[in-house]
């Protein structure tokens, strides 16, 4: 193969820089505009054709937009803005990012001012004395730093910014800009030489070492009762089938981490859903009687292991079999005498190979005994006739109304866990939810980043009405960017994890009409305030050609605590 140079004639390097996110196959850019990123809008607008710029109200909307776009496509979700206020408004979706291994960029700058950089500053992030340090502020939540202080190093650093979003374990990489970078030209004479992007981009995914393959799957065609606990790898390596074939023919029992809801289809014959701290009452007691575990694609926390309750998990009675792309994570929380290194879809490929058998009718009845003896999604609750709407009865008329193909979003507090705990996927990776960090105000841009991808598919946030607080400004980009997104809001006028936590002093609120709010801003708005009418209001919004907001009057009488797991409690 010949290499060439990237570039045959001398170009701004602001428009480098977006021919380097073209050439790295990224659609989208989500941000605004602020301190010197002006320019790279700029190019970014003699790229129409191959990117789409998102202008959002807040940064903290292009961060979770930017997040959600590398967890669904493996490319990096870039944030395009003023070096402090995508660090500071935009970090919810940065240590998102960070904590769910998503392949992020953020494309900033020092908002330095070149020869002054001395004198009492002014948003300067140069780490001089006076200045904030970007530098060291940004470390704190990425991977990796790269700083650009002339023209060539802006596109190298570019270049190697996607390039470590990307290898390896995943995550967000900053890319600092000074104003002499941007305000530069680049060519073919430039030095150091600049290449092009495809030379940067990550190899194809990693195999895990053969002989530890055959080791695994030996220990695999040992076990009576082995069972599978898939994660956020799975969603990141966009595994789906892989693991369902895996699960197949092993007739293994699938669990997953809250963060890996839905991964399979809570609907398979072979899912249990999610177990630990507040999973399915099915999924622990299978798990719990698993002698071999493989784990694909978790870092097993504090909440997927119910604090390490030894009832659940134990590496003394069982084994464990580790299927992570990043060596530190193996054996992490529990020895694991089978460490598979790489990625989740490569490797289960592998284990593919060294296990003829088809085990499934096996698995599928473990799993059926589980369903029969403890339950599974058949809550007596989802018909609940009160009002206020309970919790469970606004997910009971979810999965009666929304269709099959349909995405949720959801955002962080106590409305997440009973999605999580309640709802049942129907697809895999139809499910999208803030497990890594947990920030609330999620759902909203996660919703609208998801819609964009799959415009063919409707798409659903559901938050409280602390998190639709936080984020309804983007119901404006929303409405500007023809993103017809429907927002179910749990409206219980409190933080409902604080208020049942602790009580409600400082976990209260007034009694807001956000359908009315949402109205009056261009959007379809429904207040439900019985659960007859939320049918009506579903379909409505899925007819809906406008951002539509369903604000459901909730019940306070169930809690996060109704659906915690026995073994997380005491």
């Amino acid at each position: 193969m010949t290499v060439v140079p990237m570039l045959q004639e001398r170009i701004p390097t602001p428009d480098a820089i977006a021919l380097v996110l073209k050439e790295a196959g990224i659609e989208m850019v989500f941000g605004i505009s602020g301190g010197h990123t002006g320019t790279v809008f700029g190019a970014l607008s003699r790229q129409q054709n191959a990117i789409r710029t998102v202008l959002v109200r807040e940064e903290s909307l292009a961060g979770v937009m930017a997040e959600v776009y590398g967890r669904l496509t493996r490319k990096p979700g870039v944030v395009l803005g003023q070096g402090p206020w995508v660090l500071g408004n935009g970090l919810i979706g940065t240590i998102e990012a960070y904590f769910s291994s998503s392949p992020m960029l953020l494309l900033t700058d020092f908002s330095d001012t070149p020869a002054y950089s001395l004198h009492g500053p002014y948003q300067s992030g140069t780490g001089d004395y006076g200045s904030w340090d970007a530098r060291r502020s940004f470390g704190g939540v990425t991977k990796q730093v790269f700083s650009a202080l002339d023209p060539g190093m802006a596109v190298q650093a570019t270049q190697l910014a996607v390039k470590h979003a990307m290898a390896g374990q995943p995550g967000p990489v900053a890319v600092l800009l000074s104003l002499a970078a941007l305000a530069g030209h680049v060519g073919p004479e430039t030095q150091p030489r600049l290449y092009p992007t495809s030379h940067y981009l990550p190899p194809p995914p990693s195999l895990a070492e053969a002989a530890r393959v055959a080791a695994a799957a030996e220990a695999i065609r040992a076990a009576e009762r082995p069972i599978i606990v898939a994660g956020n790898g799975v969603r990141i390596a966009q595994a789906y089938p892989q693991l369902r074939r895996l699960a197949e023919r092993l007739g293994a029992p699938v669990v997953t981490t809250p963060s890996g809801k839905g991964v399979l289809e809570e609907v398979h014959p072979l899912a249990l859903g999610v177990f630990g701290t507040f999973g399915t009452a099915a999924a622990n007691a299978a798990v719990a009687e698993a002698d071999l575990v493989i784990v694909a694609g978790s870092k097993l926390t504090a909440s997927d292991t119910a604090r390490e309750n030894t009832a659940l998990l134990d590496p003394t009675r069982q084994t464990f079999i580790q299927i992570d792309v990043e060596p530190k994570n193996a054996a992490w929380t529990y020895p694991a005498e089978h460490q598979l290194l790489g990625d989740a879809g490569a490797v289960m490929t592998q284990l593919l190979d060294h296990l003829p058998e088809d085990r499934r009718a096996a698995g599928e009845a473990r799993v059926a005994a589980h369903r029969r003896a403890h339950g599974y999604f058949d809550f007596p609750e989802y018909n609940a006739p009160d009002a206020p709407v309970l919790p469970q009865r606004i997910i009971g008329e979810l999965h009666r109304h929304l269709p099959e193909d349909v995405m949720i979003c959801c955002d962080a507090g106590e409305n997440r866990i009973f999605m999580m705990h309640l709802y049942q996927t129907r697809r895999p990776g139809h499910f999208v939810m803030a497990a890594g960090a947990g920030p609330m105000g999620f759902a909203i841009p996660a919703a609208m980043a998801t819609k964009l991808i799959h415009p063919e598919r409707p798409v659903v946030a559901v938050c409280g009405d602390g998190g639709f607080s936080m984020t309804m400004n983007g119901l404006l980009t929303a409405l500007e960017n023809d993103i017809p997104i429907t927002v179910v809001v749990f409206n219980n006028s409190a933080l409902g994890w604080s208020l049942h936590s602790r009580g409600p002093f400082a976990a209260e609120f007034n009694d807001f009409d956000y359908a009315a709010i949402a109205t009056a801003m261009g959007c379809q708005g429904h207040r439900v305030n019985r659960p007859e009418e939320l049918a009506s209001a579903l379909q409505s919004a899925l007819s809906a050609r406008v951002p539509t907001v369903i604000d459901v009057r909730t019940s306070l009488a169930s809690s996060y605590i109704d659906m915690t797991s026995p073994l997380a409690k005491g």
